[in-house]
């Protein structure tokens, strides 16, 4: 142990067993004031790129202003007050953010129909192409379940490693996990995968200091290894990829040189409970359709995701340094959602984004319940809010400002609905209780009658829902045009009640959506962080209390809506009835959705039938049960190889850099020399103290030498 502990922390040791050797590449953050224009060219944009958008931007207008003009038909009667003139402004907003998203889905129908791609142009069938450049594939991590992150880990390794191409690939573990019980858990299941495949391509950084969380994470390696590999493939904690397409996707980054990102669609598998089979369905039906009908009219100008999408290395470097925005939290400091800046950013700085919506074996998970996928979205939102301050950086193409503009308003759309239905019930309460003018100001000889058009209300109601609905429909056409597709969803006429189906539980669970979206927002406004939350996946459970206590809130706003609408009158109640349904039952709908079915029924998907090779594989592996593990530190005072590797593989920086780091280090050093005993310092340590003992080679062989039980006598 002595020449071990020697050894350990000699700073000569250059190569840590856990990861390669460095090769280093600048990549410094900005504040947003200091960022520097780039002046790489940007190819003009040509005719026909023009033209899509102008389609789009044209029928988005056309279908607002129609819509506006009927609407403004419906308010005005006898003059519009302030409050009918705020409900006009709302629709119109939201009437061309629906309407925007229609422009896209009606462009997909069309290109889906007569089989043409939208997106960059990857053929995904034939013989698999040969391979010149480096590709790292980077899997970072944040407290997650590590027998199930080995598993899919193994699981795409496997898979290119059959393409034949394993040799130019790269796997890193990028860890960020803060529980100490998590990351020792990490690195016992990270030797048992190398004992297994190998060591050669496998490596494995644990990140003490989580600074930028996922962005920093990224960068972090970028810094240190990004030197000597030509790509990075940016997965999720659940991110699956069969070996195909991520050999076809280095391809084609290697065939387009101006390329900085191809983003892939990632399809939803694995879905455990009610909603996120809803998600998983709907995703897969609707989901091309939009996809690539952005496509088509993004171009060279896409979007980034986060994950499941292949970057060059050199060109994230280089441009797309993310800026800390001024301020404190939540508007200030590291930007949450970065995929949108990062990928805004190397636009600008004249690399192309693609999106390849054609191209399968792209995977993801999502969150099972209601409530999980609220906690999810609260991040998103905050990170969302956080791009208002990027919107004005010099040099950001104008098809990037309104990627951030979209990403903003996912978010915003949801108080402005529920301001748009308080205004309503405002207008109709203001209608009912206060007496009306029937006389205007100035000479007439007969009365006003302020009586709205029922018939021409229920047409601008009718045609609304259509923006929404006739997208599902667009997709169902699509689907039964295809042979394949009928059969693997099983059959024209299940699909179409699954549709059904969906359409009413997702209008259900919507009204409480909303609530929560809105209460993001506000939380947001008055200044709360939505810090890092560990995200339950698909095989996490929520108690009933926490479905209590949190959708009591868009219960009570659906009882509040029912007694103001039907104090008003009978035909609001019902007009109103889809929302206030839908908030009162959120409770149930909360319990029901969040339940695990093991049958898909209606909303099967082809996965479902016959999952994936690398989906399948990566369950197999998840269900042959994960490796039992102890404490962090009783776990590496009992495995002798786990302590060498783990000792060998910390940081060499002092602690004096990393900040907070000292305080919880020096206060589990003054308990450590109070102790006797092993079973001592792992009772009077806490977690951030054991994590703090776990960086530091020194303290951490101090609390191993301490006597054990049986050593008394």
């Amino acid at each position: 142990m002595d020449a071990l502990k020697e050894s350990s922390l000699r700073p000569e040791i250059a190569l840590q067993p856990f990861l390669p050797p460095e090769s280093r590449l600048s990549m410094e953050p900005c504040r947003l004031d200091r960022l520097v224009e780039r002046k790489r060219a940007i190819a003009p944009v040509g005719t026909n790129l023009l033209f899509r958008r102008l389609f789009i931007l044209v029928g988005t207008a056309a279908l607002t202003s129609a819509g506006g003009y009927e609407m403004y038909g419906v308010v005005n009667v006898g003059g519009v007050t302030v409050l009918e003139g705020m409900l006009l402004a709302f629709f119109l907003a939201l009437l061309a953010w629906v309407a925007f998203s229609f422009m896209s889905a009606l462009v997909g129908f069309f290109l889906l129909l007569i089989r043409r791609k939208g997106g960059l142009a990857i053929e995904a069938d034939g013989p698999l192409p040969n391979l010149s450049s480096r590709t790292a594939m980077l899997l970072p991590t944040y407290n997650e379940d590590p027998h199930h992150l080995m598993a899919r880990l193994r699981a795409m390794y496997e898979s290119v490693a059959v393409t034949g191409h394993g040799a130019r690939f790269d796997w890193f573990l990028l860890s960020d996990t803060t529980d100490p019980d998590t990351w020792v858990h990490e690195e016992v299941a990270f030797i048992a995968l190398r004992r297994v495949c190998g060591a050669d391509h496998l490596y494995y950084r644990h990140r003490y200091d989580n600074t930028a969380r996922k962005s920093g994470n990224i960068a972090e390696w970028v810094r240190r290894f990004g030197a000597a590999y030509d790509h990075m493939i940016v997965l999720d904690a659940d991110s699956l990829m069969e070996g195909d397409t991520i050999v076809r996707l280095v391809h084609a980054m290697e065939m387009h040189p101006g390329a900085a990102l191809i983003q892939t669609q990632p399809v939803i598998v694995n879905a455990s409970s009610l909603f996120s089979r809803l998600q998983q369905f709907a995703g897969r039906i609707y989901g091309p359709l939009i996809a690539t009908g952005n496509a088509w009219w993004h171009g060279p100008e896409s979007n980034y995701w986060g994950h499941n999408a292949i970057i060059r290395v050199r060109a994230f470097a280089e441009d797309a340094a993310l800026p800390e925005l001024r301020g404190r939290r939540p508007f200030g400091g590291h930007i949450l959602s970065h995929d949108f800046v990062e990928a805004a950013l190397m636009r600008r700085a004249g690399w192309a984004i693609y999106m390849a919506p054609e191209l399968g074996g792209s995977f993801e998970e999502v969150p099972p319940s209601m409530l999980d996928f609220a906690s999810r979205d609260r991040r998103w939102c905050q990170g969302n809010l956080q791009h208002i301050a990027v919107l004005p950086v010099r040099g950001l193409r104008w098809v990037s400002r309104l990627h951030l503009l979209t990403g903003i308003g996912a978010y915003v759309t949801a108080p402005m609905w529920l301001v748009f239905l308080i205004l309503g019930l405002l207008i109709s309460l203001q209608a009912n209780f206060i007496r009306p003018e029937y006389f205007p100001k100035g000479f007439s000889l007969f009365p006003t009658w302020p009586q709205q058009d029922p018939v021409l209300a229920a047409w601008v109601f009718a045609a609304t829902m259509g923006l929404l609905i006739v997208p599902k429909m667009l997709a169902y056409l699509v689907l039964i045009s295809r042979g394949d597709q009928r059969g693997s969803f099983g059959g024209p006429v299940r699909v179409f009640c699954g549709i059904l189906f969906e359409t009413l539980l997702a209008a259900l669970v919507a009204p409480s959506m909303m609530i929560l979206q809105s209460a993001a927002v506000a939380e947001i406004l008055l200044g709360r962080d939505a810090g890092w939350q560990v995200q339950r996946r698909s095989g996490g459970e929520i108690a009933r209390q926490e479905i209590y206590r949190k959708l009591a809130t868009p219960t009570l706003w659906g009882l509040v809506m029912g007694l103001s609408a039907g104090a008003v009158s009978l035909p609001l109640l019902l007009w109103m009835s889809p929302v206030i349904a839908g908030l009162l039952l959120a409770i149930p709908l909360g319990l029901l959705t969040s339940r695990r079915s093991s049958a898909a029924g209606l909303f099967a998907t082809p996965e479902d039938r016959r999952s994936p090779p690398v989906v399948l594989r990566a369950n197999e592996l998840m269900a042959s049960g994960p490796v039992g593990v102890t404490g962090a530190l009783r776990q590496l005072r009992d495995d002798a190889e786990l302590r060498k590797w783990h000792l060998a593989s910390l940081p060499y920086e002092p602690h004096s850099k990393l900040g907070r780091i000292d305080v919880a280090l020096a206060t589990a050093r003054a308990k450590i020399e109070q102790c006797e005993m092993f079973d001592d310092a792992m009772t009077w340590l806490d977690k951030s103290e054991i994590r703090a003992v776990l960086n530091d080679a020194t303290t951490l062989q101090t609390v191993l030498k301490l006597r054990q039980p049986d050593s008394i006598g």
